[in-house]
């Protein structure tokens, strides 16, 4: 079984191009079930958010053959051509993969260094295919491992001290536009941890208005009062735009929820007083020709990178420490799967060993029912067993002393700790 690991993200495809490959919540169980269908594909985990699509799975046969299988797999599933996307892919495979996800895990990869949102994200996608049934032993063990380092990175180095995240860069780029956001009014569309950490940030700033919209009312109500926000239906948006000069979007929706005709009536509403509108969603929420209006400053998630550089600087010291982390947790990992090889030959040579011990304990007890003296009986199952458990390594032995195999024998002496070659 090899672990495989196949995707793109931000540094390696536009957003136009993730957008297109983005497994929606809606779809990623299909999409897993139809990976899982092809033949070398055993188990399979999609990690799909605004900054990358990945699969990590568990292939049987050779590695290469696989990954060109789900390769092809991909740019079908997605309506895509696969000789447009090939060049933005990349692939891990075996060591490689584990350490991928750890890093990933850990926002060492992520566009904002040591972001906290990814973790929970692939919690989540691992959750999605563990409860569909798409994950056995290895990639349950690996992701189980993933997190543990997660939080051992988080908890040994300063990788999460500071607030930076696509959150965080898209308030502070709100200041540098209106200096202060005290006078203006901000609606947060979403519910999810990015909208949640935007409405936290903006209430530091001590916006005027907070309003967080959501197609699901409830949550939106639920995230209002935790912040001492409004709570709006998505289908108020359109009507309310007007009011707002700082708009945040991070939804799972499929297609754009604000369309430029929206954002016409809302300028002119507005009598051309400038609006702010953040897109963080992956499809965008925002139709892009919004972009094209006056009066209009549209951002999207890979806009953000200034903000987010001169902020990561921080974080580079307690990076090499993550990193230090990750690649102990690596090693033990692969421990752990090359161990996996000698489990059948261990419980091979274990039920040999006690079909041998059952078989002459079953002549010893014969023995005592004739009333044989039992030191007779014991010194009879001791000689026995000893001769019968050794018999095969011990031959074993003598004919790779005649044929010259030294490291036979030098393996026998490591594994019975014979301490006998120096």
């Amino acid at each position: 079984m090899t672990l495989c690991c196949i995707g793109l993200n931000h540094n390696t495809a536009s957003i136009a191009l993730r957008e297109q490959l983005a497994f929606g919540p809606d779809i990623v169980v299909a999409a897993l079930r139809s990976v899982c269908q092809l033949p070398a594909v055993t188990e399979a985990v999609i990690v799909s958010t605004c900054n990358r699509t990945e699969l990590y799975l568990a292939t049987t046969g050779e590695a290469d053959p696989a990954l060109q299988s789900v390769q092809a797999w991909l740019a079908e599933f997605q309506g895509m051509v696969l000789t447009d996307i090939r060049a933005y892919l990349y692939e891990h495979t075996a060591q490689a993969a584990v350490e991928h996800l750890l890093v990933v895990a850990c926002g060492l990869d992520s566009l904002i260094l040591g972001e906290p949102q990814i973790l929970g994200q692939v919690k989540s996608a691992f959750q999605t295919a563990q409860s569909a049934g798409y994950t056995g032993q290895l990639l349950q063990r690996l992701f189980q491992h993933a997190f543990s380092t997660a939080k051992q990175v988080r908890s040994e180095t300063g990788i999460g001290a500071h607030p930076v995240s696509v959150a965080f860069a898209a308030v502070h780029l709100a200041r540098q536009i209106f200096t202060t956001l005290c006078e203006q009014s901000a609606l947060l569309i979403g519910a999810g941890d990015t909208i949640s950490l935007a409405a936290r940030h903006l209430r530091q700033q001590a916006v005027g208005e907070l309003v967080i919209a959501n197609r699901t009312q409830a949550s939106a109500a639920a995230l209002a009062r935790e912040h001492q926000a409004e709570a709006l239906g998505l289908t108020s948006v359109a009507r309310r735009l007007a009011q707002f000069d700082i708009v945040i979007s991070a939804t799972a929706s499929p297609l754009p929820i604000i369309g430029k005709g929206a954002v016409e009536q809302a300028i002119r509403t507005r009598r051309h007083r400038p609006i702010l509108i953040i897109d963080l969603a992956v499809p965008r929420d925002i139709e892009p020709e919004v972009a094209d209006l006056p009066d209009i400053y549209l951002y999207h998630v890979d806009d953000l990178q200034d903000v987010i550089r001169e902020n990561q600087r921080s974080r580079q010291v307690a990076a090499e420490q993550a990193r230090t982390i990750v690649a102990a947790q690596v090693a033990g990992f692969v421990a752990w799967q090359n161990s996996l090889g000698a489990v059948d030959l261990i419980r091979d040579y274990r039920a040999r060993a006690e079909a041998t011990r059952d078989a002459v304990l079953a002549k010893a007890q014969h023995l005592l029912a004739q009333d044989k003296p039992a030191p007779e009986v014991l010194a009879y199952l001791a000689h026995t067993l000893t001769n019968k458990l050794l018999h095969v390594p011990s031959e074993q032995l003598r004919q790779a002393a005649s044929q010259g195999q030294d490291q036979i024998l030098a393996a026998a002496d490591t594994l019975f700790q014979l301490n006998r070659r120096h």
